[in-house]
């Protein structure tokens, strides 16, 4: 398998999970729900020690470049794509393997809710979102990866949405998430600015 088929099942695994217990959890069930997620994180945190560990003794190499371009305007390619080096290995490790943990704690910690495949749905696209930033090679993923970790948060957060304690710390989170949002565009423009695209 080549390194970039590698790098997209790390990130594509929880997602494809997360789309089968959100769209399909009603017809699979819980345990399904359950299983699935689980085993698209795990695939992950499998193959990302697999490559912080040809970091530490040296087989692997930085892998920097794009997986698809979506649009071309005039002379920019905006693009997915993934830098892959050793400090984001290490990373990769740290947020798969965490992401394992809170699943494999969640099934108990769930076990009597009625949004138990809704609850993993959203986890595992935590996960993936938390993914495609940790791997983005450019300013548009990055901030698209960001954006996405700030929705799955807001929908963490308001789980309950019947709850009235819920629904206000939602609407903390969301005021609070523009507010960095809008310091970090400042920050990717001032980027920009100053070194150039």
């Amino acid at each position: 398998m080549d390194m970039k088929s590698l790098y997209l099942l790390i990130a594509l695994s929880p997602l494809v999970g997360s789309i089968i217990a959100g769209l399909f959890g009603w017809a699979i069930g819980r345990r399904a729900a359950h299983v699935v997620t689980i085993l698209g994180v795990a695939v992950s945190a499998v193959l990302s020690i697999g490559v912080l560990k040809g970091f530490l003794d040296g087989s692997a190499q930085v892998f920097n470049g794009p997986v698809y371009t979506w649009l071309t305007v005039g002379g920019f390619e905006f693009s997915v794509g993934f830098l892959v080096d050793s400090l984001t290995a290490m990373m990769l490790v740290v947020v798969t393997f965490v992401s394992l943990m809170v699943h494999i704690y969640t099934i108990g910690y769930m076990q009597e809710d009625p949004g138990y495949q809704r609850f993993f749905s959203y986890i595992s696209l935590f996960t993936f979102s938390m993914l495609m930033l940790v791997m983005s090679n450019n300013f548009i993923q990055l901030f698209f990866g960001w954006e996405a970790v700030g929705l799955v948060s807001y929908l963490l957060i308001g789980f309950w949405f019947k709850r009235p304690t819920a629904v206000f710390a939602n609407l903390k989170a969301f005021l609070v998430n523009r507010v960095g949002d809008f310091g970090f565009l400042l920050g990717i423009g001032l980027v920009l600015a100053y070194f150039g695209g």
